[in-house]
């Protein structure tokens, strides 16, 4: 197993981590996991979100870290659950987002990694569009199981290559272009 990490990935949540992990490695960028809650300001803004957890995670651990933000956001609930996502989660869950719904089912998912160390302080973002589904389809964590990407007939849960087009790996692959020319 490798000992040395380029940076970390800080975060409560071990999806994330792991997802992310799968990413940086494609690009050569080998990250560690610190676990952690990150205190959260309550904002509209996921930039705002995200930049407030790294500063706040490097004054705790002192290491080159990213962390991640994301929300759902869906059109005809105006945008919500937006940054509140994991809330909305964690206290409706899929079924309560999926009986919000009627007809406009647009959606999208937006991903803010944000870099920091001694020097920097850098947010790369990613969003993918598309609609969510009448019912749960799949098993996996989070949104994944009601959330079908645009150009697709399944939810990222069903999806085999979700790594490969999300809105996680379109941010990440931004920061990986920084980085690693940096």
């Amino acid at each position: 197993m490798r000992k040395s990490f380029d940076l970390f990935f800080v975060s409560s949540n071990i999806h994330k981590y792991h997802e992310a992990k799968n990413i940086l490695d494609s690009f050569g960028i080998h990250i560690g996991f610190l676990k952690s809650d990150l205190d959260e300001i309550q904002s509209n803004s996921l930039h705002d979100i995200a930049t407030f957890k790294a500063t706040n995670a490097f004054s705790k651990f002192k290491k080159p870290l990213i962390i991640e933000d994301d929300g759902l956001f869906i059109d005809d609930l105006q945008g919500f659950p937006g940054p509140y996502s994991s809330y909305a989660f964690k206290t409706i869950g899929n079924k309560g987002i999926l009986n919000l719904l009627k007809n406009n089912r647009k959606a999208k998912f937006v991903s803010i990694i944000t870099y920091c160390d001694k020097l920097n302080l850098e947010s790369f973002d990613g969003k993918l569009n598309g609609r969510i589904s009448k019912t749960e389809k799949g098993k996996n964590w989070g949104y994944d199981p009601i959330f079908i990407p645009n150009n697709s007939k399944k939810t990222f849960a069903e999806i085999q290559n979700k790594n490969k087009l999300s809105h996680r790996f379109k941010a990440l692959k931004k920061f990986s272009k920084w980085y690693l020319h940096k």
